[in-house]
């Protein structure tokens, strides 16, 4: 800008904004054109709703719902609600719509029946006549829910959602972690994928030349029924080969439609949310916990994994550290994945980095795992006693925005399902390290060593996090000031190089604070009070630390006396953030 020149109005501080500029989220070709079905893109809406009968089982699922209570002779489960992943949500509204036909539910309406109300102004709606829309509560029948739009991953049963209808039962659609719920009964819904088992048999046999190799076949949840077929076929070959079933926790109220895993099984063949069939693990179950998972884990690493579809990478992560190797392959488009992998040296990183932390965030992204509570309780007595600063967060679907919002925070450690609830950050886009509970057990400890285990049981790591608990509660309270040197002893962060607070609730007795405090009780800023005050009641105050190093500190902390005039209120920008009203002039130009 030249010297001549006078600015006549304020510079835009925003991009251009409309509709191009947002990038909304597509639907996959194969998803809407249901190719996953077997149906052409000519497929009549007659042949669409009976090829859903078929791929979802729904003649089995009708006489689940119709099964009645032995004493009152009702149904027993009236409030049903239907749990959908996003790719299988367009399917639902024809779902709900042949159960409701077949089990001869009420179809809900606005317009009126002989069972509407007569509200005479007072219900919701206002009316005073007998033109009211609102039905009486049909407590004996049975309704249906759809949830579109699941609280945490959608592999897991969406327990907090049900909650909100006091559902009796979850049906369960799409591929599945099947791990344990406590509180509700639940149908599992796989469908019935394409498999061609002879194509894949042959895939399999041009990429395993060797017969006498060790191979385990796995698949996700909805293909897994066609591995015992293609194991068959394979075993006359391969003598040494294995396939992971499906398995159900005995103790919970759960069943697969269309499908039943083997009830007789080894209780030292169950891990990884699978059944090992085919594999002799050659130990005794009543050995020590720990040398019996020794001896599993090293028969493990004999083996290859052959893995039918891509896995997430939270569970393909925990597959390459257990067997030799790993091939993935997707039958569909009939391409074979080798690499590369989620990287262990990246998890190396993040535990250096919680080492150093001196806050920890537990983020919680699962209510509906069997031992998230005892786990959660483990975790914060560990943190506790390890000097460290501790929040809990509980968070739906984490993701850079929703963490940024918390500056406060050294390092994250989730709390999630293993299929889909963990994450990794293979590219670092997080502004903070997020790492697992077994992988903050390891760093919490006087000690730090790892083998390159990545363990995401949590009962492996509730035992873990319980042997570290031998240790008298209040030993750091009885520790006096001889022991000074070696405890504060100086930490750096081996990955930044700089000096890390690491144990800000030590007790006071052990900081070294020299200089007199002041107290201006006239100023308004929070961060002047706290300027030479680390500590409050005993502990290190973590959020006056941080508070100290922001360069701005809130509403205040940069006013300026001598300042007499203040600035022009003038007129702001209308209109909604995807498009204010200064965008929409320059775009109608």
């Amino acid at each position: 800008m030249s010297d001549g020149e006078q600015v006549t109005s304020a510079p835009a501080l925003s991009t251009y904004q409309d509709e191009c500029t947002f990038s909304y989220a597509q639907i996959p070709e194969g998803v809407r054109n249901k190719q996953y079905l077997g149906l052409d893109s000519k497929a009549s809406s007659e042949d669409t709703v009976q090829a859903i009968r078929h791929y979802y089982d729904l003649d089995e699922l009708v006489t689940i719902l119709a099964e009645q209570d032995e004493e009152t002779k009702e149904r027993r489960y009236k409030k049903v609600t239907l749990q959908f992943p996003d790719e299988l949500l367009g399917d639902s509204a024809c779902i709900v719509q042949e159960l409701q036909r077949e089990l001869g539910l009420i179809v809900e309406s606005s317009t009126r029946t002989e069972n509407s109300e007569l509200c005479s102004g007072q219900c919701s709606c206002g009316s005073d006549n007998n033109t009211c829309h609102v039905k009486k509560d049909e407590s004996e029948g049975q309704k249906i829910w759809i949830l579109a739009d699941t609280s945490y991953s959608a592999c897991c049963v969406d327990e907090v959602a049900a909650e909100h209808v006091k559902s009796d039962l979850v049906i369960h659609f799409g591929d599945a972690c099947l791990n344990t719920i406590e509180s509700l009964p639940v149908v599992y819904v796989f469908g019935r994928p394409i498999f061609d088992v002879e194509a894949i048999r042959e895939r399999f046999v041009s990429e395993y030349p060797e017969k006498e190799a060790k191979i385990l076949l796995m698949a996700d949840a909805t293909n897994t029924r066609y591995l015992k077929g293609l194991y068959e076929r394979l075993l006359l070959d391969y003598p040494n080969i294995a396939y992971a079933d499906l398995v159900l926790d005995p103790k919970a109220d759960a069943r697969i439609i269309g499908y039943n895993p083997q009830t007789v099984v080894k209780p030292i063949n169950l891990m990884l949310n699978r059944n090992l069939v085919g594999i002799d693990f050659e130990c005794d179950e009543e050995e020590e916990q720990e040398a019996r998972e020794q001896a599993i884990d090293s028969k493990l690493c004999e083996y290859s994994l052959f893995h039918i579809t891509q896995p997430h990478a939270p569970r393909l992560l925990q597959l390459i550290t257990k067997f030799e190797t790993v091939k993935v392959y997707n039958h569909v488009e009939d391409e074979m994945f080798e690499g590369p992998f989620p990287n262990l040296r990246v998890r190396y990183r993040a535990l250096h980095m919680a080492r150093a932390a001196g806050t920890v965030g537990l983020l919680v992204n699962t209510l509906s795992l069997a031992n998230t509570k005892n786990l959660l309780n483990l975790m914060a007595k560990k943190i506790k006693k390890a000097g460290k600063k501790l929040y809990t967060f509980v968070v739906g679907k984490p993701n850079i925005a929703k963490l940024a919002n918390f500056e406060a925070i050294d390092v994250w450690c989730v709390l999630g399902c293993d299929h889909q609830g963990i994450i990794l950050d293979q590219d670092r886009e997080y502004y903070k390290p997020i790492v697992t509970p077994f992988e903050l057990s390891l760093v919490l400890g006087d000690e730090f060593s790892w083998t390159g285990k990545w363990v995401t049981d949590y009962q492996r790591v509730i035992s873990l996090f319980e042997n570290g608990q031998d240790e008298e509660p209040d030993q750091q309270e009885a520790m006096t000031s001889e022991t000074y040197e070696d405890i504060e002893e100086p930490t750096f962060n081996p990955v930044t190089g700089q000096f890390a607070e690491s144990r800000p609730l030590r007790r006071l007795q052990y900081l070294q604070i020299s200089g007199a405090t002041e107290n201006d009780s006239s100023s308004t800023a929070v961060v002047k009070k706290l300027s030479s005050e680390v500590a409050i009641k005993g502990s290190v105050s973590t959020s006056a630390v941080t508070l100290q190093n922001r360069s701005w500190t809130g509403l205040g902390s940069d006013f300026n006396e001598d300042l007499e005039e203040g600035s022009i209120a003038e007129q702001g920008r209308g209109g909604i953030a995807r498009g204010y009203d200064y965008d929409k002039d320059i775009h109608a130009i």
